[in-house]
């Protein structure tokens, strides 16, 4: 056997493994669970969608008061 030779063990490679797997998992866990990446995002954006209707719902009944406070003093 040749003493001295630098290189990986197989020990290494293999925990190198491990522990790419184990952060392979996660990744996967965090983007595509329950409380994921993707999940988080759709939640959002319906959130978002849903206030731009409250908002519009909010303008439209300020008009409709605004409207009225004007009819009213001008009658």
């Amino acid at each position: 056997m040749l003493k001295g030779q630098k290189g990986i063990t197989l020990v290494a490679l293999v925990i190198t493994i491990i522990v790419l797997l184990i952060l392979a998992g996660v990744t996967i866990t965090l983007t595509l669970g329950e409380n994921g990446i993707f999940k988080t995002a759709e939640k959002a954006g319906e959130n978002y969608t849903q206030a731009q209707r409250d908002e519009l719902e909010g303008l439209n009944s300020f008009e409709q008061t605004v409207d009225q406070v004007i009819k009213n003093v001008t009658d």
